[in-house]
């Protein structure tokens, strides 16, 4: 005898599966339904500034670029994108928590410069993704190793400086120099990215010294200073000397020409009277008396009377001389 385990019984079992007659074309419906919304996910957009990466079964098989697209849906194919023409920013040794408020980071920031001093740098790096298959695949996780190894960059660099050259005039070869370092390690990573630059924000040293620093530096800054003035003041007095030099020069040289000619000229003069003197002695000597004379005689007034004049009134003049003589 067969034992009905069943607590309803056959009729209500029956009630409760009921036998539809489109039962299969309800089945068919809902399985085309649930395969239409399959390859309809396969259907995704790539924004402007992106570009996407299709792999299929784990394989890159092409990268698209903006606008609407298409492929198999998962598990055949999928998508990856990435943003390749923003600046992605990168912050060292400090945070931005809101516009205007920052965090510093003293363990990033603090290094030992080339003359054993210790200097706090806090610098940026920003970078645009070339390669987006390395930037998505080769590393696990790029801005954190972007990071890290700027942060070892910036430090073999300025381990290699002095603490006056970071502070001061050094800063931008600083910048440059990491920026070709830094680009080369993360090309041998082959991350897929292009380092646009690499800016220092604050480069100062410790608090505890910072004072002292800022009284060195405006000693130095005296002291330049000090130089400037004092090269204005030669560019000013030194052609000033030069040309007063060469005045002096060229009459010294004038005053030797008139000299050297007037000298040339007496020796000429010398030599025609002492020819003369040869010929007619006698003459000669009169003739160069009488030259005297009427040199030393021109020089002021002088006059010659006769012993006997003793009236001088008509003569304008001589009124000094009515007591006379022979002046």
């Amino acid at each position: 005898m067969t034992q009905n385990n069943n607590p309803w019984g056959d009729e209500k079992l029956s009630l409760k599966l009921p036998n539809f007659k489109f039962k299969g074309v309800f089945l068919i419906a809902i399985v085309a339904v649930i395969l239409m919304l399959w390859l309809l996910s396969g259907i995704y957009i790539v924004k402007p500034n992106e570009q996407a990466v299709v792999k299929r079964f784990g394989q890159i098989v092409k990268i698209v670029g903006p606008g609407p697209h298409y492929h198999f849906p998962y598990p055949i194919e999928t998508v990856d994108k990435a943003e390749v023409t923003k600046v992605h920013r990168i912050e060292i040794g400090f945070r931005t928590i809101k516009s205007g408020t920052y965090k510093t980071v003293k363990e990033e920031s603090l290094m030992l410069t080339g003359d054993e001093n210790i200097v706090n740098i806090d610098f940026i790096v920003q970078y645009k993704i070339y390669d987006i298959a390395k930037y998505l695949y080769n590393v696990i996780d790029v801005p954190k190793t972007i990071k890290d190894a700027a942060e070892s960059t910036i430090r073999e660099v300025a381990g290699k400086e002095k603490i006056d050259e970071i502070l001061t005039v050094g800063k931008n070869r600083i910048q440059i120099e990491t920026q070709k370092i830094l680009q080369r390690l993360l090309d041998d990573y082959g991350v897929g990215v292009k380092i646009v630059a690499v800016q220092l924000q604050d480069v100062e040293p410790p608090s505890q010294v910072i004072k002292y620093f800022k009284d060195v530096a405006s000693a130095r800054e005296d002291k330049n200073r000090y130089i400037n003035e004092a090269e204005a003041y030669a560019n000013e007095i030194i052609p000033k000397a030069r040309a007063k030099a060469a005045s002096m020069i060229l009459r010294a040289e004038a005053y030797q020409k008139e000299r050297i000619e007037m000298a040339k000229g007496d020796a000429y003069r010398f030599l025609e009277t002492l020819k003369s003197y040869k010929l007619a002695p006698e003459i000669t000597r009169k003739r160069l008396y009488l030259d005297t004379i009427n040199k030393i005689f021109s020089k002021g007034d002088k006059y010659i009377f006769d012993s006997q004049i003793k009236n001088f009134s008509p003569f304008i003049g001589f009124e000094k001389f009515k007591e006379g003589g022979n002046k």
